[in-house]
């Protein structure tokens, strides 16, 4: 009984649904003409039913298919136009770099080009200054020694002198007395007195030749005087012009490392120790060798050579600490500072740019990591001198290998979303000793620098 009811009522239902099929799909009849005759196809609702979905479905997956093949496409098209738009705006990136590189490398040849024109100009004026000076000390010595002869010989003329008077008098004393034969004694006395009378004369003209020859060489000292006067106020003027140019170009480097809290003197004495390369640290000007005291411009030269070597020494010490930036202006823009974030210490600054934005190197320096690491994703860490390390995290392409050398400015990867990161961009990280230090305190440090 229960059977029955229940094949009762599937029927009810399937003679509704055919009732509503109907309705929508009227059963249709498929005439075909032919010599034998006509024939006909009945087309009952349910076949019309799936014909019209199975044409249905074709039509639809035709549509989605064509529309999967536009967007690909189009996509494709995209993302063509987009590397291409990245590769130009690198090769514009990589132009730029490289002038400013080459203005780099013409600033410092001509900055060493000047140095060696003062250190010309320095040592030239040493040259003269020496020289000028052994002409002073031969002329002093000529000096004194026509003195002494001029003394000499006036001496030996006072001494003929007083000889004659006393046998002049002696002579007047034996005629009075009437001894002897005195017109032998009076022809010696001419005799003689033509002698002293000779000496007197030739005396004289060597006392006159030795005067001229002192009045000549006080004339020639007094010129050498005039000279050395004009060349110490021509030295005095070059020396001031250096000593000027040497503190205009120390002075933003002394704020620069003290800006960065770092002491001047060990960075000077650790530069000093470990650099052997060409054009190193100046040596001071030695010239005399009689063991004198320089006398006031070699000591200036030599505080100028010191002022000169303390830069350089500068200059190697800016290349081996990070005050670059580690991404170029324009291509990005801070999204988080260093210091404390969400209860916790937040250990670097957050620069946000396009993936791919090139990352370089602040610092010379060595990798020690170029690898995947926990949280920072892509991670490259570059040990520099005076224990400072720099951190590049959540690259989407590491471009160097762990032992590598790199140079400031020298590219070593490119910027991404990898590790823990909501969205692309640089986590930079500066270490002292292994603890977090504020980046931008480098990196404003070296603005008005670099």
């Amino acid at each position: 009984m229960g059977q029955s009811d229940g094949g009762d009522v599937l029927k009810n239902l399937a003679l509704r649904f055919n009732r509503r099929l109907e309705r929508s799909f009227p059963e249709q009849r498929l005439f075909l003409r032919s010599e034998q005759g006509t024939r006909f196809v009945i087309l009952p609702p349910l076949t019309q039913l799936i014909a019209w979905t199975v044409s249905a479905a074709f039509v639809a997956w035709a549509i989605i298919a064509t529309a999967v093949l536009l967007m690909d496409s189009v996509s494709s098209g995209n993302a063509r136009e987009q590397s291409e738009r990245e590769q130009r705006l690198y090769q514009e990136r990589l132009r730029t770099v490289s002038e400013q590189r080459d203005a780099r490398a013409l600033e410092a040849a001509q900055a060493q080009e000047r140095f060696n024109l003062a250190l010309a100009q320095i040592s030239e004026m040493q040259s003269e200054l020496l020289a000028s000076e052994e002409r002073r000390r031969e002329l002093e010595t000529g000096i004194n020694v026509i003195q002494s002869t001029l003394r000499r010989t006036m001496n030996e003329r006072d001494e003929a002198r007083g000889s004659l008077e006393a046998m002049l008098a002696s002579a007047r004393g034996e005629g009075a007395s009437g001894d002897g034969p005195a017109p032998i004694m009076g022809d010696d006395l001419n005799r003689t007195v033509a002698v002293l009378t000779s000496a007197l004369e030739a005396t004289a003209a060597e006392r006159d030749a030795a005067r001229t020859e002192a009045q000549e060489a006080k004339a020639t000292a007094d010129d050498l005087v005039y000279e050395a006067r004009l060349r110490d106020e021509r030295n005095n003027q070059i020396f001031t012009q250096l000593e000027e140019a040497v503190t205009v170009s120390l002075e933003p480097l002394d704020k620069m490392f003290s800006a960065a809290g770092m002491s001047t003197d060990n960075i000077l004495a650790q530069v000093r120790r470990g650099y052997s390369g060409q054009g190193g640290p100046l040596m001071p000007m030695i010239l005399s060798t009689k063991g004198e005291e320089p006398d006031a411009d070699m000591q200036r030269a030599n505080q100028i050579l010191n002022e000169l070597d303390r830069m350089n020494l500068y200059r190697i010490a800016a290349e081996k600490l990070p005050f670059d930036m580690p991404v170029r202006p324009g291509s990005y823009r801070f999204t988080s500072g260093f210091g404390q974030r969400w209860g916790r210490l937040h250990a670097g600054t957050d620069m946000a740019g396009p993936v791919g934005t090139p990352i370089y190197a602040t610092a010379e320096g060595v990798v020690i990591h170029a690898d995947w690491q926990s949280g920072y994703g892509r991670l490259v860490k570059i040990q520099h001198e005076f224990g400072i390390e720099t951190r590049y995290a959540h690259m989407s392409r590491i471009r160097v290998k762990k032992g590598q050398r790199v140079s400031r400015g020298d590219r070593i990867g490119d910027m991404g979303n990898s590790g823990r990161s909501t969205g692309p961009h640089l986590h930079y990280e500066v270490r002292v000793g292994g603890k977090a230090v504020n980046p931008m305190t480098y990196i404003k440090a070296g603005r008005d620098v670099f």
